[in-house]
């Protein structure tokens, strides 16, 4: 799924964007100024030219013409002189809206940097945060894995242990005549009979099962018997279930002597 990108990263870029802006009205700024320049030496130009033509006529012409010359360049020097002072303000103004054009790309260049910073930040989270469910989907999947091998164990024992109780069904039945049943529980129920010597039908029962580590458990024991216990540690600790079945068989008959 693909990530939303962060809301920093947006802002960042459309500060970019604003930047590239004020660098363009600052670049303007300075052509208008090279045009003034150009202009200023094309007035000095014009100043040479009237002055070689007035130092000519002021040496061969009369003095009124003289005069009014003078007056001619007085007035022009006048409209020149205001066209100038404007001029100089314009360019003052121009200079002021250059500093805070100036001061305001810097202003922008530093927030840039801390839009950079934050997006910097937020690609690095997301890179975190995408490892971090890597590793999540490696975690599950592996317990899955180790799931899958302990149900096929438990059912490869359970499997082993059907085997054993038929064997030991088969022997058992035909010479001590033990039964073996399962309940509605899935437990599995023996019922020994040929243990009373009064009545070989008297059937004593013994209930088993597997727990959850593959061990046998006894359920229940029908009559009870003190020594249960013990038998069930020595069936855990040896796995020898016939000898497990046998001794349960002499303590019923143990019982019948009391």
């Amino acid at each position: 799924m693909e990530k939303e990108i962060p809301k920093t990263i947006v802002e960042g870029r459309r500060e970019i964007g604003c930047n590239f802006e004020c660098r363009g009205k600052s670049k303007r700024i300075m052509a208008e100024m090279k045009d003034d320049n150009d202009e200023l030496t094309m007035l000095e130009k014009d100043i040479k030219e009237f002055w070689t033509k007035f130092k000519t006529i002021c040496c061969s012409e009369p003095s009124d013409q003289v005069l009014g010359l003078r007056d001619s360049w007085y007035e022009s020097i006048n409209n020149l002189s205001d066209k100038w002072y404007k001029r100089l303000k314009e360019g003052d103004d121009i200079i002021n809206k250059f500093h805070e054009y100036t001061n305001e790309i810097c202003e922008m260049n530093k927030s840039t940097e801390e839009k950079q910073a934050k997006i910097s930040e937020a690609l690095s989270n997301i890179k975190e945060e995408e490892k971090e469910e890597t590793d999540l989907m490696n975690s599950i999947q592996e317990l899955k894995e180790e799931l899958i091998r302990n149900s096929k164990s438990k059912h490869k024992t359970a499997e082993e242990m059907e085997e054993r109780l038929h064997k030991a069904e088969k022997l058992f039945k035909e010479r001590l005549g033990l039964e073996i049943r399962k309940t509605c529980d899935k437990h599995l129920q023996f019922v020994f009979r040929c243990i009373d010597r009064k009545d070989f039908q008297k059937p004593y029962v013994l209930t088993l099962s597997i727990n959850e580590e593959g061990a046998y458990e006894v359920i229940s024991c029908s009559p009870p018997l003190d020594c249960i216990e013990e038998l069930q540690r020595k069936v855990r600790e040896t796995n020898n279930f016939s000898a497990f079945i046998a001794n349960v068989r002499k303590a019923f008959i143990a019982l019948t002597y009391q």
